[in-house]
């Protein structure tokens, strides 16, 4: 009794198998009776989403306290293109990233994009398998979210992309191991309950100048070409880690630069464009003061004059001899010599 009203309510599960249905060729009573029934009938497949959901991945997409709202928007886009996604709040700076291990395993995730800001101008990103291992760190480069692109291609939101990757991903050990996160990573699995069953767009991985470059493009259905859509950045690689955000460091770049050296570069070859600048102002200047100087001194003033005849030089080896003064004894003194006269 109770599986019969749990079948006429419509509350008890139901299985959803496939239907026969019947489509009819003609409109025409006599010739829809003379045609055999089972020649109208057509098998119609079940619903893709009945499959069953073996490949559970979950990725958690959430940064740190700092960023701008560039990055804010470029986690809010790929929670859009990702149906398998899950978001959470910010983490604190103070705390060590490990306990993003303790977080996605709260989150029940098993894949994170961890988006961290130092600066408020420089942006990282995590990329981890959680909570074994491995995990990757990237610079963030050359951020345009999709309100900023306004591209004329759009695509279904949900739908399952296909992935293409350089054929430089099989070329190196530490690329491979890249190209297997991104796959895991980015790839919705197939009969995920919030996916789509199509597949009108791809994500592009292009190794590029020792960088990895991200595209996503939607297929046209008319002549399948490719329109660009957004979201775009660049990934620049720093390590790749054995553990999830940690761990023994399997491969490090040698090309990567700093934000903080590349800044400090620039900053010095400014310095030394100024310097440039200053000692090129002096120069011209001593240049003119030296001009200044010719001009003003005559050449023909010394055509007529003529070199003094020279003159031996005597030296003198003897002190001269004394000078005799005479000296009047008598002589008054001249206030005595007044009084004389006034008597």
């Amino acid at each position: 009794m109770a599986a019969s009203k749990r079948k006429r309510g419509g509350q008890g599960p139901v299985n959803k198998k496939a239907k026969k249905g019947k489509f009819v060729v003609d409109q025409r009573e006599s010739q829809a009776e003379a045609e055999p029934e089972t020649k109208n009938e057509v098998t119609v497949p079940a619903p893709v989403s009945m499959g069953k959901w073996t490949n559970k991945e979950r990725v958690l997409i959430f940064s740190s306290r700092g960023i701008n709202f560039r990055t804010r928007h470029l986690m809010q886009d790929l929670r859009t293109m990702m149906p398998h996604a899950k978001a959470d709040t910010k983490m604190d700076r103070k705390d060590k990233l490990f306990v993003i291990n303790e977080v996605c395993e709260m989150k029940n995730c098993n894949k994170c994009l961890f988006f961290e800001a130092k600066k408020k101008q420089d942006l990282y990103m995590w990329i981890s398998n959680c909570p074994h291992g491995p995990s990757a760190k990237f610079l963030v480069q050359n951020i345009h979210t999709l309100a900023e692109l306004k591209m004329t291609g759009n695509c279904l939101k949900g739908s399952r992309p296909l992935l293409s990757f350089d054929p430089k991903f099989d070329t190196e050990p530490h690329y491979a191991v890249l190209k297997e996160l991104f796959i895991q990573t980015f790839s919705t699995p197939r009969y995920h309950p919030r996916s789509q069953p199509f597949v009108d767009h791809v994500f592009t991985f292009t190794i590029v100048d020792n960088r990895i470059w991200f595209r996503n493009y939607q297929i046209i259905e008319e002549n399948a070409a490719l329109v660009e859509i957004g979201p775009r950045f660049v990934l620049n690689l720093m390590k790749v880690f054995q553990g999830s955000f940690g761990g023994p460091t399997l491969y490090e770049n040698p090309v990567f630069q700093s934000p903080n050296l590349h800044r400090q570069q620039l900053r010095l070859a400014a310095a030394a464009k100024v310097r440039e600048k200053q000692a090129v102002k002096d120069l011209q200047k001593v240049k003119r003061t030296m001009a200044k100087e010719t001009l003003d001194k005559d050449v023909t003033d010394d055509v007529f004059l003529t070199p003094a005849e020279k003159k031996p030089v005597h030296i003198q080896t003897e002190a001269p001899e004394p000078k005799v003064v005479k000296k009047n004894k008598h002589k008054a003194f001249k206030r005595q010599r007044m009084q004389r006269l006034r008597r």
